[in-house]
């Protein structure tokens, strides 16, 4: 053989071994286990999508019983979610969330950059005192799929 042969078929058993791991932990989490998911967010403009995302992720899995889901939000998309300046469908959906056991992560560098704390954002909100990239982190090394729509 050629090394061009070998070099295709070494990443074609890679390809092979990676496709049988995926399928193998998308069977395992159908079995039975709770997928976790987080959801990051920092762009203003994507609140109302992601938002969207994750309810049709709740839905789609049958309900909150089904999946685990974090959203940690950091930047300029954390104003959306000021006690003061939330709009009405933001405030219902993220009590909603709440309710279901979304984990709802503001970054604590992005509070002490916007001046707010916890009491001023809207309930149901902890502290990623760390960070949100260091929450992010945590989170994925706990076995959580990261997504960011």
């Amino acid at each position: 053989m050629n090394r061009r042969n070998i070099l295709w078929s070494a990443i074609s058993a890679l390809g092979a071994a990676f496709g049988a791991s995926s399928a193998k932990a998308a069977t395992e989490a159908g079995a039975g286990n709770k997928l976790k998911v987080v959801y990051h967010l920092s762009d203003a403009e994507k609140v109302n999508f992601v938002l969207g995302n994750i309810q049709n992720h709740i839905d789609g899995v049958d309900g909150p019983d089904h999946v685990t889901i974090a959203l940690v939000i950091h930047g300029p998309a954390l104003k959306a979610f000021h006690s003061a300046q939330a709009n009405p469908d933001i405030s219902k959906r993220v009590g909603e969330f709440s309710k279901d056991g979304v984990e709802l992560a503001a970054c604590g560098n992005t509070m002490k950059a916007q001046n707010v704390t916890l009491t001023e954002l809207l309930p149901g909100f902890v502290s990623a005192e760390k960070g949100g990239v260091v929450r992010l982190a945590e989170l994925q090394s706990q076995g959580y799929l990261y997504l960011r729509p």
